[in-house]
């Protein structure tokens, strides 16, 4: 059974080294905290921790997650500590032996559960990108220490005044079953905290949840009245601008179970999390954020950039105009694009990206309209948000002139779109109907859906005017559109994941980790692949909730093994496929549906055939096939990066990667799509790494040796130490030689290779794509697969040949054949958009049907025109000029139709002309009609309607010109109808 701690009612000073002056020893206070600079603030923060009370100092992740499909972005300090929590971390890693730990970590709350975007700007606090500052403890101290630390470092280390600071604690909730949490209360009255401002509050306040299940805890919150002399308690967590929370301190005590129950966790730790931003404001007397110093230098470069008045910091009606809400958003947009951009996320479609690309275009329009600052504004204030956080993440620095190429591209792109969006509203006002204030869903969404608009900018920009969107509708359109999305999804699998209870009680059973190394094991004998058997003992089994000891036929379960031949999913390459025997039942198969790895266990996920229990002996069989063909892909994608930085050049970085066992994904920072030559050189590059065979190495290595090796390719991952590294053509022991010069494919990675390049045998690009601005996605198949490629581009090749020498051979003879000839190149331009054949031969192929296709479109308009002019001159001369002009003419095509009835009516002005054909291939007839332009009594769009109507079609048009179609099997009762029709019109 868990039992609560209990501390002593008296607390020993906190002391540190002599060497580590406070703030307050070096300044007076009274009133207001000491000025301190914001980069001096963060600083004692990091060194309090670290030299006062020996916490390791993490750099901050970046912001976009690790491996974290619940997250867009990072939006907390234990984001990256999560696998701690969870006890799914790498117990060979570096944070698995983290204890006390503290950073500055970069944030981004925009989209998702923790979204500020909508409310920055209007005040003076909110950010989309913030710094959190944080000190955690992982099975070391407690409540007592994190109190007492936290308490010196305010009053003591800053020198904030006890009386401006309340504290907070959880009341306890009873349907919860939770009890009011006292041991913190004691705690913060032992180190002085008035009664009188220590303020019990409940579930919402002060119990802090990771997600709907997981490690969770009461918190203590610290806060700060920015008048002071006063009793402010009734403000504490009010709304009040006056009285802010600055530190949250999280004691992670129980996990939340599926059931939403809570048991306690094995292990106890500590979460705290303090706002930069908003401590710098108390720091400096400020009560904005904007006004400290880490926004200033950025307001003074947006005005030097504006054609409006200085920042002023007025909110609401004081800033009517909304110059200094623009200055905010614009402030705090370009500090977000600069990191997230830094970090590899940049504008898109979808997820992160997208929410990056409404951040960026929500500052473009601010800053163009409101500030009215000149295109490139928001890009040129890069430098300045650079100078201020460059220090700290040295990553801006280095990236600086990439993220302003890539603001200044998206810049323009949305600019085009925002003036077409603005024509579209407008012109949506204007109508009749919109008189109540109501702006159509229909149009809003389709701004958002076509146009990329999003869908708050459409409110600001209707708020202007004074009308808003049908709020139900729309609202019908987003869920009609998630579903669809959702449905596209359904095939995602679920899988049978240990919680961190069952980790823990892996653990408390002294249940050894499982030992995979059999996966690596293989030889080469021969030109084939031999893997090892493998005879396993189950040690646990999980059913989903927690550890069994058997499980029956048709349950779902993980399986842990003493040992395994199955590579787990991880490195960017699929789990290994096939299945289990059990001794004395070698004729029932338990199928290995995902094998992944949790807290250095190899889970197996089966369902089981037959009854499965502890102790059980299994054999383990191995899909080779599958296995190769992931070998085969893995190696192969290490190639194509040597070779893409080869081609392109050092700029190339990898932003991810997958592995499976028929193609294989790979994604790549670069300015734009690469070039056909490009394309070809890359190809060439590897295989001609493939054809020479070339032998491929692999060894662990301490991960400070593996980092010190020349060319080293990494991505950003948590590497465990010791380290795989693999090399093609150059053993590890020359690269590990200062000496050596030779370039050559070297990278940390977990994943099963080839021994030797030539198992790959061809590698075909198949397609290559811009997916967001910066970031490019390749799809490259191997093998077989790569041969048919070939033989599919060259078959297409051969095509687009013939067809091009039948198009610039004589002209087609007549309208039939040079319609033919036009589908033609439509459906072969459709064959080579969608075979897999190689991309740069796509390219090519598609530039020569480009223009082919606007050839033969020349050629079909010259003969319709034609023919149309012979039909119109055989029609005049049988019938002459009269007023209702009613025949039929010979054609299958609607076009000349159409164009036949423009010459008649050219020729006859005053004519009232209307002509039908009969489709022969699909027994349709066709109609057109044009009439004189001050014709009042017969329209033309009327008469068509009616004579389609008549004969069971359709038809549409303007007052002068209009066609459709029908069908009838006696034409020339149509014609009958449609000529009385037109004199009974006239004759009114």
């Amino acid at each position: 059974m868990f039992r609560l701690l209990l501390v002593p009612r008296r607390l020993r000073p906190l002391g540190g080294p002599p060497g580590l002056p406070s703030a307050r020893s070096a300044r007076s206070f009274s009133g207001c905290p000491p000025e301190l600079p914001a980069a001096q603030v963060r600083s004692s923060f990091l060194d309090f921790f670290r030299q006062r009370h020996g916490h390791l100092l993490v750099p901050s992740s970046p912001v976009r997650p690790r491996g974290d499909p619940s997250l867009l972005f990072v939006n907390a300090g234990m984001n990256q500590f999560k696998p701690v929590f969870l006890g799914t971390v790498d117990p060979r890693s570096a944070m698995a032996s983290y204890r006390r730990v503290v950073n500055s970590q970069k944030c981004v709350r925009a989209g998702g559960k923790h979204n500020d975007l909508e409310d920055v700007g209007r005040d003076l606090s909110h950010h989309t990108f913030f710094e959190m500052l944080g000190n955690w403890s992982f099975g070391d101290y407690f409540k007592e220490e994190a109190c007492s630390m936290a308490w010196s470092l305010l009053t003591e280390h800053y020198g904030i005044s006890t009386d401006r600071l309340y504290v907070s604690y959880f009341a306890g909730d009873a349907e919860s079953g939770l009890s009011p949490d006292e041991e913190t209360r004691r705690i913060w009255l032992d180190i002085g905290v008035p009664p009188s401002r220590l303020l019990p509050f409940g579930l919402q306040e002060n119990f802090w949840e990771m997600g709907e299940s997981g490690p969770c805890g009461p918190c203590t919150e610290i806060h700060y009245d920015h008048v002071g002399g006063r009793n402010a308690a009734t403000l504490v967590n009010a709304d009040s601008p006056d009285v802010v929370e600055i530190w949250n301190l999280v004691f992670m005590q129980y996990n939340r179970e599926a059931d939403l129950s809570l048991r306690r966790l094995p292990q106890v730790s500590v979460d705290t999390g303090m706002g930069l931003e908003r401590l710098v404001s108390v720091l400096q007397g400020k009560r904005s954020n904007y006004d400290t110093d880490l926004f200033t230098p950025l307001l003074h470069a947006i005005h030097q950039r504006s054609k409006v008045a200085p920042y002023r910091g007025g909110t609401g009606v004081v800033d009517q105009r909304k110059v200094d809400m623009a200055y905010r958003v614009v402030a705090d947009h370009v500090r977000t694009l600069s990191v997230c951009i830094a970090d590899g996320v940049h504008p898109g479609m979808s997820g992160a990206e997208l929410v990056l690309r409404r951040i960026l275009r929500r500052a473009v329009r601010y800053c163009v309209e409101v500030l009215q600052a000149p295109r490139g504004a928001l890009a040129s204030l890069v430098p300045t948000v650079t100078h201020s956080l460059g220090d700290v993440y040295p990553e801006l620095h280095t990236e600086a002139e990439r993220i302003m190429d890539v603001i200044n591209e998206n810049e323009a792109q949305f600019l085009s779109s925002l003036q077409q969006g603005s024509r579209l509203i407008h012109r949506t006002l204007n109508r009749e109907d919109i008189k109540h204030g109501v702006f159509p869903a229909s149009v809003a969404w389709s701004l958002h859906r076509d146009l990329g608009f999003p869908l708050d900018l459409v409110d600001l920009v209707l708020e202007e005017r004074g009308v808003q969107v049908d709020r139900q509708e729309l609202d019908r359109l987003i869920t009609e559109n998630h579903k669809v999305a959702c449905e596209l999804q359904s095939g995602d699998r679920t899988r049978v994941a240990l919680d961190v209870l069952s980790l823990a009680e892996l653990q408390r059973l002294v249940v050894p980790h499982t030992d995979d190394r059999l996966k690596y094991q293989y030889r080469l004998e021969q030109n084939r692949y031999e893997f090892p058997a493998c005879r396993a003992t189950v040690l646990a089994l999980y059913d989903g909730q927690a550890l069994v000891s058997e499980v029956t036929e048709g349950q779902r379960c993980g399986v842990i093994l003493d040992q395994t031949c199955f590579y787990s999913e991880q490195g960017g390459q699929s789990h290994d496929q096939g299945y289990f025997t059990r001794d004395g039942l070698q004729d029932v198969l338990y199928p290995v549906e995902d094998v992944v790895l949790v807290g250095g266990y190899v889970v197996h996920q089966v369902t089981a055939a037959d009854r499965l229990k502890s102790g059980d002996q299994v054999h383990l069989h191995l899909d080779q096939v599958h296995r190769l063909s992931c070998m085969v892909k893995h190696t192969a994608t290490h190639i194509l990066n040597f070779s893409l930085r080869t081609v392109v050049g050092p700029s190339v970085h990898q932003r991810g990667s997958h592995v499976s066992a028929d193609r294989l994904r790979f994604d790549f920072s670069v300015k734009g799509s690469l070039s056909v030559s490009q394309l070809q050189q890359v190809e060439q590059c590897v295989n001609d790494v493939i054809s020479a065979n070339q032998t491929v190495h692999s060894q662990e290595l301490p991960l400070h040796t593996a980092r010190s090796i020349r060319g080293l390719r990494t991505v950003d991952e948590v590497y465990p130490d010791p380290v795989r590294v693999v090399s093609v053509a150059v053993p590890l022991s020359e690269l590990l030689d200062d000496n050596t010069d030779r370039r050559t494919s070297v990278e940390l990675c977990c994943g099963t290779h080839l021994r030797r390049t030539g198992a790959i045998k061809d590698l075909v690009i198949v397609s290559e794509r811009q997916m967001v601005k910066g970031i490019s996605r390749i799809i490259a198949v191997t093998g077989r697969e790569a041969t048919l490629a070939r033989e599919a581009g060259q078959v297409l090749s051969e095509n687009v040949d013939s067809l091009s020498a039948r198009l610039s051979g004589s002209a087609p003879s007549s309208l039939d054949s040079a319609q033919r000839l036009a589908k033609e190149v439509g459906v072969l331009s459709d064959a080579v958009d969608t075979t897999p054949i190689p991309q740069w031969q796509r390219r090519e192929l598609q530039g020569r049907l480009r223009a082919l296709q606007r050839s033969s479109n020349t050629s079909v308009r010259k003969l319709e025109t034609r023919e149309a002019a012979g039909s119109a001159q055989a029609l005049l001369e049988k019938n002459g000029r009269k007023e209702v002009f009613v025949d039929w003419v010979e054609t299958d095509s609607l076009s000349v139709v159409m164009k036949t009835v423009n010459q008649l009516s050219a020729a006859s002005p005053l004519s009232h002309v209307m002509l039908l054909a009969h489709q022969r291939h699909s027994g349709k007839v066709l109609c057109a009609c044009q009439v004189p332009k001050d014709s009042t009594s017969l329209l033309a769009s009327d008469w068509a309607m009616a004579v389609c109507h008549h004969i069971g079609g359709s038809a549409g048009g303007s007052a002068v010109v209009a066609k459709g179609t029908g069908s009838s099997s006696d034409i020339t009762e149509a014609l009958r109808w449609a000529e009385e029709f037109a004199r009974r019109k006239i004759q009114q």
